[in-house]
């Protein structure tokens, strides 16, 4: 019997999954794309839908459909576990000890309160005014049933209670956000009363959190009472605290509905509120979400690069003016992402501008501008550009946001507009631009720490001799005839990196497992060696104790050349896939050669080394002179080996 991980793997193709993170696209027989986890230009991030892997080559991070959900969403195998079987229609054991833990609790609670909510709105009397006011919003009960809306009743402890009959702690209910504590009094009451209850899902759709308006009869004056004698009053919306489940900087409200039709349509549209959201995807604008009326962060926009380079502004244009200030619109800019703002004639916001029009808000999309042309015209309607002080005041409005851009191409197409639309010598601008941007670096501003990922990067690339010795062995995993003369011409020092050399080993430890059984029953042994066999062998970690001249002080833990296979294959299926039998054995042979010839130099050179040490000791006697003799005969014959290999 499968245990539930490997049942959620067979369940689950590894492409549809990363699909829902980044967008793929088809290279031969895998998937490439940019790296979500590094910054890059060219993408380096390969998916194997044949042995259901990923690895990036540029930050050399890799894995199975696990070790990428568990990467990309921060979360532990527990959390991953019960997150994919969700996706694969895997029922996990409640029994099972792993999934008791407390971050596991909180989401049962969260998922629990907000089928409570909904249920009391759809059929409770006290939620009269409520579903009054939703219709009178113009929400269908339908949109009301997928968003999942509800109500909280004006009760102290209706839902402390319902949690507590289902076998939840007064803790547990605390830390998940939905009471607060009493200040004179021991307990905890109900952190949402009377209100009308949105719930905030996460990408994967787990309830996070809640926002709640205030129920409309109670509009004029909210109370929350801290105890029987204190009350404060408490705003219009309320938002669940920040916890161990809800961090709001990291969450987009409708994301979860959304993302797979941003990814269609190639554009995410953000918004402020969630009844702009909501309405928006009632009418079949389904690319939209909302930022909930806090200020875009830049998790946020590495959660919708994830889909779309392509992002539409929709704010309210008297808050517009300061996006660029934001952290994380200017990440977006550094990220080089297509920013536009959409602007709406004739509506406050675009829920009313869809229900009043929909083609209204469906050609306000089409006519946004793109981000910069938007501050150009914001900033030039109360300037008179005739004058100096028009000129400059201009000039420092937009130059530290053209500054803010990742494309140099962006950056000087804006300034050669600014120039001419404020008549200001090129010249002059782009050295004031260069002096923004210099300042810009001297902060922890993203733009700097943007700009040290791939200098990081840098520092861990390998060496020619690594990638070398890393080609031959991907050769010889795809195409598994030639390993015999491989073995036969380079021996384990002859690689460069230790992981290359004790995977080698034990790939001639393997081979050498298969040879008799090969010879014996007269199978192709070509066939004997592929990705599967291989894996399985790697996996069983007593084969690295028999045979062959490996030591155990040689072993390093198996898992690294599981995972060094794994980079391996996609490496071979990356670079080798098309490949003719007559260009594999000149690849071959060529970069055996070149290792050999690599490794024979060192030797050469460290031997050169000894020899100079003893004769400049000039020491004598019949040990020193044998030394010598024997040093000077094997650097002869290292230079002979040379020779021949060059000529060859």
């Amino acid at each position: 019997m499968q245990n539930p991980s490997e049942e959620i793997k067979s369940k689950l193709d590894i492409v549809d999954v990363i699909r829902e993170y980044i967008q793929l696209k088809a290279a031969g027989l895998n998937f490439r794309a940019h790296c979500p986890f590094h910054r890059e230009k060219t993408p380096s991030f390969i998916v194997s839908p044949g042995k259901q892997i990923w690895h990036c080559f540029g930050c050399g991070k890799g894995g199975d459909v696990f070790s990428f959900v568990m990467e990309i969403e921060g979360l532990s195998f527990v959390e991953t576990l019960r997150l994919l079987a969700k996706k694969a229609g895997v029922i996990l054991k409640k029994a099972d000890p792993a999934l008791t833990s407390k971050r596991n609790a909180l989401l049962d609670i969260l998922e629990l309160s907000a089928k409570y909510y909904h249920k009391i709105l759809t059929h409770s009397q006290a939620a009269l005014t409520a579903r009054k006011y939703l219709h009178e919003r113009a929400l269908t009960d339908d949109t009301i049933v997928k968003w999942q809306i509800g109500y909280s009743p004006d009760t102290w402890d209706s839902l402390s209670n319902f949690l507590k009959s289902r076998g939840y702690g007064e803790n547990e209910i605390f830390l998940a956000g939905l009471s607060v504590k009493k200040e004179k009094t021991p307990g905890f009451y109900d952190r949402f009363r009377g209100r009308i209850m949105f719930p905030i899902h996460d990408i994967n759709g787990n309830v996070a959190g809640f926002t709640a308006r205030v129920s409309p009869d109670k509009e004029t004056e909210e109370k929350i009472g801290l105890s029987a004698e204190t009350f404060v009053k408490a705003g219009k919306y309320i938002n669940t605290p920040a916890t161990m489940i809800y961090d709001k900087s990291k969450i987009l409200f409708g994301m979860d509905k959304a993302k797979m039709s941003i990814k269609a349509e190639d554009a995410a549209i953000l918004v402020e509120g969630q009844m702009d959201a909501i309405t928006a995807e009632q009418n079949g604008f389904n690319n939209i979400i909302a930022s909930s009326g806090t200020a875009l962060t830049a998790e946020q926009v590495n959660l919708i690069k994830r889909y779309s380079n392509n992002l539409f502004l929709s704010f309210d244009m008297d808050k517009a003016g300061d996006l660029a200030a934001e952290r994380g619109i200017a990440q977006a800019m550094q990220a080089e992402m297509n920013i536009k703002v959409i602007e709406i004639q004739g509506a406050k916001d675009p829920d009313e501008c869809i229900k009043n029009n929909p083609e209204s808000w469906r050609q306000a999309v089409q006519n946004a501008k793109p981000m910069m042309r938007y501050y150009f015209d914001k900033t030039f309607l109360n300037l008179n550009l005739k004058d100096y002080e028009g000129q400059n005041k201009a000039e420092k409005i937009l130059l530290p946001i053209i500054a803010k851009f990742g494309s140099k191409t962006e950056q000087d197409y804006w300034l050669k507009k600014l120039s001419q639309e404020v008549d200001a010598n090129e010249n002059f601008l782009r050295e004031k631009l260069g002096e923004i941007i210099k300042k810009q670096n001297q902060t922890n501003s993203p733009v700097k720490l943007l700009d040290q990922a791939p200098k990081e990067l840098n520092q861990l690339k390998p060496s020619r001799e690594q990638m070398l010795s890393e080609l031959l062995l991907a050769f010889v995993i795809r195409f598994p005839a030639h390993l015999e003369y491989v073995i036969n011409h380079i021996g384990p020092e002859d690689l460069a990196g230790e992981s290359n050399r004790v995977f080698y080993k034990n790939l001639i430890l393997y081979y050498n497992k298969l040879i008799d059984l090969w010879t014996r029953e007269g199978e192709n042994f070509a066939l004997a060696i592929n990705y599967l066999s291989l894996k399985e062998w790697l996996s069983n970690a007593d084969n690295f104790t028999q045979g062959g001249d490996v030591k155990m002080d040689d072993q390093p833990d198996n898992y690294k050349c599981l995972s060094l296979l794994d980079r391996l294959v996609l490496l071979a299926d990356k670079d080798f896939y098309d490949y003719s039998e007559e260009q594999v054995r000149a690849e071959i042979i060529n970069i055996a050669a070149a290792l050999k010839v690599n490794y024979l130099n060192h030797r050469r050179h460290a031997i050169a080394k000894l020899i100079a040490t003893l004769e400049k000791e000039n020491i004598s006697g019949q040990g020193k002179n044998e030394e010598l003799k024997n040093l000077m005969e094997e650097f002869k014959a290292l230079t002979e080996e040379m020779n021949l290999i060059e000529i060859n």
